[in-house]
């Protein structure tokens, strides 16, 4: 399969950076995310992929498909093209790895069904994510599995008038996992560090953060809907640094799909996990257990909380990020409780 063409953030080679994980041998080029003042799509466009030999760009083709046939016509033809892309290695990563045209055509088809289907997720709120230019989006965390950034992913993706793309940073045990580590580049995230996100906040990506961590995702179920400790704010300096809003994010839903009775240390140990879940099904069905129960969720978008009018010091001030740490804190955990009264029952 040919090499993919990857494009820098800029022309800095000063720094080291970390790169997306490559097949030997394989070489690319690194693609510009682009910055506020660097010529970025406007909210909603699409990106045309132009065939090199052709000069007719992606939707072009689709256009004159569909004029002659049917949609099914359209639809193979689309394939079709998406991949000889593929196979050719005309298509684009970032330099963190992420790929848009996979993301948008396979990994969210792939999510779109437990989203709509299983968990019937009903959005409130993603009108406070600004249409352009960065922001960090800061939801709790919770379900045993982490199942919930990725539900917060598809409902940035497909309910934000603009279209826009929720870039989520992870932790390192998801870039040491065969496979996962593989699509979870694909699918824009990036490891859960301050430079990082700065950077992608700078260039005017949607950036989403879940603080309380492994803390938040292996509670037990006697303590869901209760927020673990946010740390010491660093999500609160990079977003001061970047001067980008912050946007709280509450997730009702995801406590009941695997409800954590248990945690089986020792084998937690052996196997390098930070917990090993026990709930009613798992690991007593086997692979069954296994799957999520099929709760309705909400995911509700806050008031967007303003950083521009800081200096940039503001970074460096303790009480500071006290204070903003504990005011995005308090609004998520009290929407978390509105939600829950508001809510019929776990699965309806």
């Amino acid at each position: 399969m040919a090499d993919a063409k990857v494009i820098p953030f800029d022309d800095d080679r000063s720094r080291a950076r970390r790169r997306p994980d490559r097949a030997d041998g394989e070489t690319a080029a690194v693609r510009a995310l682009p910055g506020p003042q660097t010529g970025a799509r406007a909210p909603g466009e699409a990106q045309a992929v132009t065939d090199p030999q052709s000069g007719d760009d992606g939707a072009g083709a689709a256009e004159g498909t569909g004029a002659g046939g049917g949609g099914w016509e359209r639809r193979l033809a689309g394939g079709l093209a998406f991949l000889r892309r593929r196979i050719t290695g005309e298509y684009e990563v970032d330099e963190f790895g992420y790929d848009e045209e996979l993301t948008d055509q396979v990994l969210m088809s792939l999510l779109r069904p437990l989203y709509e289907k299983y968990f019937r997720v009903e959005v409130k709120g993603v009108e406070n994510i600004p249409a352009d230019g960065g922001a960090l989006i800061v939801a709790n965390h919770s379900g045993t599995l982490p199942l919930d950034g990725l539900m917060m992913q598809v409902a940035v993706h497909d309910h934000h008038p603009a279209g826009r793309h929720l870039r989520l940073l992870a932790a390192d045990l998801v870039f040491v996992l065969p496979v996962v580590n593989e699509l979870a580049r694909k699918a824009g995230h990036t490891l859960a560090c301050a430079e990082d996100a700065e950077r992608l906040l700078r260039a005017g990506e949607i950036v989403g953060v879940m603080p309380e961590g492994f803390k938040g995702i292996g509670k037990p179920f006697g303590e869901r809907y209760k927020l673990q400790r946010f740390g010491r704010g660093g999500f609160v300096s990079t977003a001061l640094r970047a001067g980008v809003p912050i946007v709280p994010c509450s997730i009702v839903g995801a406590e009941e799909i695997y409800p954590m009775v248990g945690n089986a240390k020792t084998l937690a140990r052996v196997l390098g996990l930070p917990y090993f879940p026990l709930t009613p099904t798992f690991p007593w069905l086997g692979p069954l257990g296994a799957l999520p129960l099929p709760t309705k969720w909400t995911i509700q978008f806050g008031e967007p909380i303003p950083t521009d009018s800081y200096a940039p010091e503001a970074a460096e001030d303790p009480m500071l990020m006290f204070n903003l740490t504990d005011q995005v804190r308090e609004q998520i955990q009290h929407t978390l409780y509105k939600l829950l009264v508001q809510r019929r029952s776990v699965f309806f």
